[in-house]
Parts: C-alpha cells; sequence; structure tokens
C-alpha cells in the first residue's frame, strides 16, 4: 500500500511539473501570436519598457512589433486631447484632466519653475522611498517619480539613481564618471535642459536639479528623436516647459484596458506641442509612474502594490 502511494505521488510530481514546464514554453507563443490584439498590445508595451526588451525581440521582428505597438493609434486628435480643469490656479498650481483616444491621464502645470525640485533617497544606497515619502520628507505639496535607477544586487528597492542626479546644485550620486548621459535638469534660472551633458556641466550650467533618463522629446523647440517601436505603449511620466517657463508635469495612466491603455511617445510629444512647450522630456514610467497631490495619489497607479519605491522625486514645494 505505501509502496503505491509513493509510487502516486512521484506520478502526480510528474504530471504537475510537466504541465508546468510546458504551460511556460506556450505562455510567450500565446502571448505574442496569439489572437488576442489587447493581450498582445499590453505585453508588447510592458515588456519593451523595462529592462529585458531583447525578450520582445527574440519572439517578433521590428516590423511586428511596430505594428502592434501602431494599432492603438492614441495620437492627439486634431482638436487636441480633451481637457478640465479640476482645480483652480490660485496657488500657482493647474491640475487638467486629459484624455486622448485611448489614455487617461493628468497635467500639473506650476508657474514658478522654481518650486520644482528633485528629492533623492535618504537611504541612499540602502532603499528608495515612496513619492508620499519624499513629499512629506521635504514639506513638498505635490510630487511625480524621476529619474531612472539600477539594481546591482537584484534587490528592486530603488536604491541606487542611474546616471546623474543633482540636488542644489550638487552631484549627489554619479554612477557613468565622466562620460555624458541624457538628463532632465533645472538650472539656477528654472530652465529646463534636456538632453545629454556630463558632469563637468553641472557647474558650467549652473545646474540646481537634475536626474537622469530618456528621450528628449522636444529640446529648443526641435522634435527629439525616438521610435514608437523601441517604447511601446505604457504608463507615462514626463516633464516639461513652456516659453513663459511653465513647467509641465504629465501623468498618464496605462496598462488598464478598462480605464487607459498607455501612451506612445509620439503621444507625450503632440500632447507637450498641445500645451506650447519648448523642452520636454520623458521620466520613468510604467509602475513607477504617479502623481501625490494634498495627501494622496491623484493618478490611477498600474502597480497592484501600491506606490513603488524610488531613488528620486520631483517635487513641487510650497509657494
Amino acid at each position: 500500500m505505501g509502496k503505491i502511494r509513493k509510487i502516486s505521488i512521484k506520478r502526480i510530481m510528474v504530471f504537475f511539473i510537466f504541465n508546468l514546464g510546458f504551460s511556460v514554453i506556450l505562455t510567450p507563443l500565446f502571448v505574442f501570436w496569439g489572437p488576442f490584439e489587447g493581450t498582445k498590445t499590453l505585453a508588447v508595451g510592458s515588456i519593451l519598457s523595462s529592462r529585458h526588451p531583447q525578450v520582445v525581440k527574440a519572439f517578433l521582428s521590428d516590423e511586428k512589433i511596430s505594428e502592434i505597438v501602431n494599432k492603438y493609434d492614441n495620437a492627439a486628435p486634431s482638436d487636441g486631447p480633451i481637457r478640465h480643469t479640476v482645480s483652480d490656479a490660485s496657488a500657482g498650481i493647474t491640475i487638467e484632466d486629459i484624455k486622448g483616444k485611448a489614455f487617461k491621464g493628468k497635467v500639473m502645470l506650476i508657474k514658478d519653475p522654481k518650486r520644482i525640485k528633485v528629492a533623492v533617497t535618504k537611504e541612499l544606497g540602502v532603499t528608495g522611498e515612496r513619492v508620499s515619502d519624499f513629499v512629506k520628507d521635504t514639506g513638498a505639496i505635490a510630487g511625480i517619480n524621476g529619474g531612472g535607477f539600477y539594481d546591482p544586487n537584484g534587490a528592486g528597492n530603488g536604491a541606487y539613481p542611474d546616471g546623474l542626479t543633482v540636488h542644489n546644485g550638487e552631484i549627489v550620486h554619479n554612477n557613468i564618471g565622466s562620460k555624458s548621459t541624457e538628463v532632465v535638469a533645472l538650472d539656477k534660472d528654472g530652465k529646463l535642459i534636456v538632453g545629454p551633458i556630463t558632469a563637468d556641466d553641472v557647474k558650467k550650467k549652473n545646474i540646481q536639479e537634475a536626474v537622469s533618463f530618456w528621450p528628449a522629446l522636444i529640446q529648443d523647440g526641435k522634435k527629439g528623436v525616438f521610435q514608437d517601436s523601441f517604447w511601446g505603449v505604457a504608463p507615462r511620466t514626463a516633464i516639461g516647459q513652456k516659453a513663459d517657463d511653465t513647467i509641465i508635469l504629465v501623468i498618464i495612466d496605462g496598462r488598464q484596458p478598462t480605464w487607459s491603455w498607455g501612451a506612445k511617445m509620439s503621444d507625450l510629444y503632440n500632447l507637450f506641442l498641445d500645451y506650447g512647450a519648448v523642452n520636454a522630456a520623458n521620466l520613468d514610467g510604467g509602475s513607477s509612474t504617479e502623481l501625490f497631490y494634498k495627501g494622496k495619489v491623484i493618478n490611477k497607479l498600474w502597480n497592484w502594490a501600491g506606490e513603488r519605491y524610488l531613488p528620486t522625486a520631483f517635487v513641487v514645494m510650497p509657494e
């Protein structure tokens, strides 16, 4: 009897392991080559905007990726995205709901660019903080997620900002040495700077606040270089500036088919054009995308676990 039971348990385990392995093999084939276009778009967008875009390229050609990404044409209608002001500008801040063909999000307009600061985790190299923590720690009234980060030990806790990080005119983290990196920065006059710089440029250009991320969407009034097929469709965070120095913070929800699919880089570019931006750049997005204001998250987070732990954020200080 005992022998029969042992054999049965062994067979059950073999059956379970076989089916698990079979599912692992079939799942990517089903997702990338299956009939469900929505699932395919979400998967491609999610993976392209992750640290392992090569996974998609292992199953799909560049032409097919472009076809999938462009099938969901979220580009702004000819009369621009639908906008609705949801708070007054008495405190120098205006918040608007935005809606494209397949995305929803928020735009925050800040008249005084010098109110924008970079917040850096208090435990740099140990763990990151949530955007709500950054806002509370700095005494700010609002905040969005900031630059990219790397994960040398696999902990995934947002402890290390990638590239150059600058606060109050000082480099607080640099893991690129003397090389150039794409940044989103503000100089002493509150002018937004996007594009490549080196550590030496921080002092030369009087940069006060900076994080590293890309691509530049608009640089000195000209369209940046980017490809939708490289970035896919995903939740987005971005920042721009008008000619009158007003800062434009953009949050696009995504990966929520009943609410918002997400945005392509061309969607962000069109949105910033609609707002009259002369400089604009993409920030870290995906599950990091968040806008925190007056004590609460005011966009719809994609991350099921809630706010993500990050190394940096852009915060909006009181007047």
